[in-house]
């Protein structure tokens, strides 16, 4: 758009960066549960999975309701998320480094959304479940300081 203006999105758009922030998210936790020692740690990564899981599948089925399908990312998109886990990890699986790499995670997620929020264009269901998300992962980040 001219102006600096951004461009506005719909409600299926909203749904569909739910859904692939969620399934992105699930996906990291996938890579880095291997990687984990610590059984609070891993509880907690656990808990946090089924909960992305769960926000994903809420996305996918408003997205069915609308007659749209849900996209995951790319392969390539994918396989470098993948690639940086194992690379951080290999460097250091500290639970403290873990954690961090969850933070950082999370923030991202919180970031995307909120910027999706603001292009959306309407208060619905949409916004209701990114901000869900959103409150899920700043919550996500608090759990993940206690082993910082």
């Amino acid at each position: 758009m001219q102006n600096g203006q951004k461009e506005k999105i719909g409600t299926a758009e909203l749904y569909q960066e739910i859904y692939k922030g969620c399934k992105m998210g699930g996906e990291s936790l996938v890579n880095l549960l291997p990687k984990v020692t610590d059984e609070g740690l891993r509880s907690e990564l656990t808990a946090q999975l089924e909960r992305y899981e769960a926000f994903a599948s809420r996305a996918r089925e408003e997205l069915f309701e609308l007659d749209k399908t849900a996209k995951d990312e790319n392969l390539f998109t994918k396989l470098s998320a993948k690639m940086g886990v194992m690379m951080n990890t290999m460097i250091d699986a500290t639970s403290s480094h873990i954690a961090q790499m969850v933070i950082e995670g999370c923030s991202m997620g919180i970031t995307e959304l909120i910027k999706a929020i603001h292009a959306h264009d309407e208060s619905d269901g949409a916004e209701r479940l990114a901000r869900e998300v959103i409150s899920f992962e700043e919550s996500c980040t608090e759990n993940m300081k206690k082993y910082l």
